[in-house]
């Protein structure tokens, strides 16, 4: 009887949930038809908020928890979370309906939506997502499995106005989150602080995980949100400034070695993009060449340092050292993922079409080959091989080689934007899953990032193209004359 009851409440909530989202939806599309913009950067302030909340309720103690690979507990979940994350999805479905329905409802549409782009994430998400959870070797279906799919349709259905709405949000979101990090350090130094971390640069510093799950999404979080500042920065220069600080402070005490380098690449894209064609210009210049045989004389000496070094510094015996040390040999296994690599790779061989399906990575299966703490295979590829099999792993690779053109495409368009996030995930992707559709954690930031940089830079430049030959035609119906067809055109007409 009691089953029966609460299976009346959850049904009946749900229809509830459902009517009160279609009718939040309704009237946010009669509010945003006389608006330019719509509420989908709302969207990361509830990302951010959730994990946050997450964080701060499970009263986590970071010096008993051995975050390694293979071993330790889980985090647990406070009774708060039962019904603040439920209303959090529920804000973000609506918001993100809201796009989608006003994208096909209004009759003067004003945004043009890639094609590319949104067929190849929708073939991502059948192929990676869709595939596994109905045809895999563990079937297993779950309404989160899409919750990614609608967000993602309608980040791709932006605005220029939307996007940097969005990237402000995702700015002021990230950075309020790494300024709590910082002040929970006296009052929470567990719950923030892994102060038995021995593996990093700086030996006794302590690492810092914040309000994060764990160190490694704290660096993600603080580069993102460097990202987004340096997109558009804040307009008071002291406030920009202490942004800054803030960022990379977090950054570097998050310890993070491989974010540090996808940081680096991805500032290199940006001032790559915004700045090499002035570079270029002042090294070829004839009028004033001190700056290019200065450019060139310090490329020459920095090839003949390097050149030393070679030569004289004898680099073979330095690598073996290096990869004989306890730090090479977690360099070369990258600190114990070629074990899980393994594993992946022997569960798609048992399943290689579909894989093994969504809960691969779960608990029940992570202790059974003895890692608890391994929550995805930790790299992008071999963990949509075992989750989805090569299905899925066709979808990824399709998918990645859109991502990968359309960035290089835009990247003039968006000032290096576009670059910059696509480099920061294809490092990411290395030991990490930051293309996962399974959740809408904080890596899917990152991601949610680039589609709406990549829609909204693709929709500027046609709008920009359609205003250009709308232009032409309006100077061409009211000149005096035709317009020319050839050169010598115009002149026989006055003639």
């Amino acid at each position: 009887m009691q089953e029966t009851i609460s299976l009346f409440i959850l049904v009946a909530g749900a229809i509830l949930a459902a009517l009160a989202a279609t009718t939040v939806m309704a009237g946010t599309v009669q509010l945003t038809s006389r608006r330019s913009h719509g509420y989908l950067h709302l969207i990361f302030y509830a990302m951010v908020v959730m994990v946050a909340l997450s964080t701060f309720l499970s009263g986590r103690d970071l010096s008993l928890v051995n975050l390694n690979l293979e071993t330790g507990p889980e985090m647990p979940r406070h009774p708060v979370m039962r019904w603040t994350q439920p209303l959090l999805s529920l804000l973000m479905l609506t918001v993100a309906g809201e796009r989608i329905l006003s994208y096909w409802l209004r009759r003067e549409k004003t945004v043009h939506a890639p094609l590319a782009l949104l067929l190849s994430y929708i073939v991502f998400w059948l192929g990676t997502v869709a595939a596994p959870a109905f045809l895999g070797a563990h079937p297993n279906v779950s309404h989160d499995y899409a919750y990614p799919l609608v967000i993602g349709i309608a980040a791709v259905l932006v605005t220029g106005v939307e996007r940097n709405m969005a990237f402000k949000a995702a700015r002021d979101v990230l950075f309020l989150f790494m300024v709590a990090s910082l002040l929970l350090i006296p009052f929470k130094t567990g719950m923030v602080l892994e102060t038995t971390y021995t593996q990093g640069l700086m030996p006794g510093v302590p690492r810092l995980a914040g309000l994060a799950a764990h160190a490694i999404s704290m660096a993600i979080l603080s580069q993102l949100g460097l990202i987004c500042l340096l997109t558009i920065p804040y307009e008071k220069k002291w406030l920009n400034r202490l942004a800054w600080g803030v960022g990379l402070t977090v950054l570097f005490l998050a310890q993070s070695k491989t974010t540090w380098i996808a940081f680096v690449l991805s500032c290199i894209c940006f001032f790559a993009v915004r700045q090499g064609p002035a570079f270029l210009r002042r090294v070829g210049d004839p009028v004033r060449p001190e700056f290019g045989i200065a450019s060139i004389l310090m490329a020459m000496l920095a090839v003949l340092a390097v050149g030393l070094v070679l030569m004289l510094g004898d680099p073979g015996t330095r690598i073996n050292i290096f990869f004989n040390s306890a730090e090479g040999a977690q360099l070369a296994s990258l600190t114990g993922r070629d074990k899980i690599w393994a594993i992946a790779y022997d569960e798609w061989q048992r399943n290689p079409i579909f894989g093994y399906g969504p809960l691969i990575w779960e608990t029940d299966f992570r202790i059974s080959i003895g890692m608890p703490n391994a929550t995805h295979a930790h790299n992008q590829f071999m963990d949509t091989l075992s989750r989805s099999g090569i299905v899925g792993a066709t979808a990824l690779l399709i998918y990645a080689l859109v991502l990968m053109v359309m960035s290089v495409r835009y990247a003039r368009e968006s000032k290096g934007l576009t670059l910059a996030l696509f480099v920061l995930l294809a490092m990411r992707s290395v030991s990490e899953v930051p293309l996962s559709l399974f959740g809408y954690g904080p890596e899917f930031i990152a991601h949610l990032l680039l589609l709406m940089a990549l829609a909204a830079s693709v929709n500027d430049v046609r709008l920009r193209t359609s205003q250009a030959i709308q232009g032409q035609k309006y100077s061409g119906a009211f000149s005096k004359y035709p317009p020319a067809g050839k050169p010598l055109s115009a002149a026989r007409t006055r003639a």
